[in-house]
This record gives C-alpha cells, structure tokens and sequence, in this order.
C-alpha cells in the first residue's frame, strides 16, 4: 500500500491586492473555499486571511495536482463571491500564488501562524509577509510574484 504526505502552506492574494475580503464576512469564503478542497478528497487543515490574501494548510490527495486544486479554487471561489452581497468589491485573485512544501512536524507551527493572521499584519504588509516567505523558501524574489 503506498504512503504520501504531501502537505502545502498556500498563500493567494486577490486582485491588485485590495482589500476586498471583509473580516466580518470571511468565513462564508472560507467555508465555500473548504468545500471545494474536500470535494478534491484533500484536507484543509486551516485557512485564514486578511481582506487582500488568505493562507491555507492543506494536505493534498495523492491523485491531486497542486496547480489543478489552487486553479479550481480559484476559479470556484471566485465565481461565487462575486455573486455574493457578502463581498461587493470583490474582483477576484491575483494571477500567481504560493505553495511551500511544509514538513509533518511543523503542522502545528503553520497552523498556530495562519490562525494569527489579523494580529500579524497589524505590524508587517502582506508585501512583507509574502517576500521573507518567497525569500525562506529559497526562491529569487521579483515583482512579479505580486500580480
């Protein structure tokens, strides 16, 4: 019988990075954004977000495509908020996002960090947040990774 971990700390921002994610109406979001990671037979361990990006923990099924599971929730998701009265300047979410390949042991590390999100970026801009994370990871960072 195989055996895979394949556990992924997702960042995506939305559009130009505004602000269109309201925190008293995130969790509708957040909700719909859970449905879509179940139906692809992964586990969303935790998601949370401010109003121009959201993180995720998600252990990815070992029939799922990383970029197929980001791109459907995308695309779901932002079909569906832009219906919803809960999200009135929503315009969608950035072209790029992030997926870092996580360890088992930091599971509850990443968690503890993506349920501290608000209290976070009152000292540090998402642009900040996102580029030591880029920067951690290894990657070269460039403007880019922004849109």
């Amino acid at each position: 019988m195989s055996a895979t971990i394949s556990l992924f700390h997702i960042v995506i921002n939305t559009l130009g990075r505004e602000m269109t994610i309201p925190d008293e109406t995130s969790e509708h979001l957040y909700r719909y954004i859970t449905a879509i990671v179940k139906s692809k037979n992964c586990i969303l361990f935790r998601i949370n977000g401010i109003g121009n990006h959201i993180h995720m923990l998600v252990e990815l099924s070992a029939s799922v495509a990383l970029s197929d599971l980001v791109r459907d929730i995308k695309q779901g998701s932002s079909k569906w908020a832009k219906r919803q009265v809960y999200f009135p300047s929503f315009r969608g979410w950035g072209k790029e996002y992030g997926a870092f390949s996580c360890s088992i042991r930091d599971k509850e590390m990443i968690i503890n960090y993506i349920k501290k999100q608000r209290a976070h970026h009152g000292t540090t801009t998402f642009e900040q947040e996102y580029r030591e994370m880029i920067e951690r990871s290894g990657l070269e960072w460039n403007d880019y990774r922004l849109t």
